[in-house]
């Protein structure tokens, strides 16, 4: 699996962070850091949720 996000679509609102906090981190500089682009499986679930909580649809899963 890897995590793509449109980063031009992202307005950093932390939803995915708190989604799945082991892939996101918004950092004080306002921008979205993808701590990990290839999470493994056990972690999908929470990505899922992070794509269907990003109000902008700016983050999609690769297979």
């Amino acid at each position: 699996m890897k995590v793509v996000v449109n980063f031009d679509l992202c307005e950093s609102n932390a939803l995915c962070m708190a989604a799945a906090p082991e892939v996101f981190e918004v950092r004080e500089d306002d921008f979205l850091y993808v701590l990990d682009e290839n999470p493994g499986e056990s972690l999908r679930g929470k990505v899922e949720e992070a794509v269907r909580a990003c109000p902008k649809q700016a983050i999609k899963i690769e297979d």
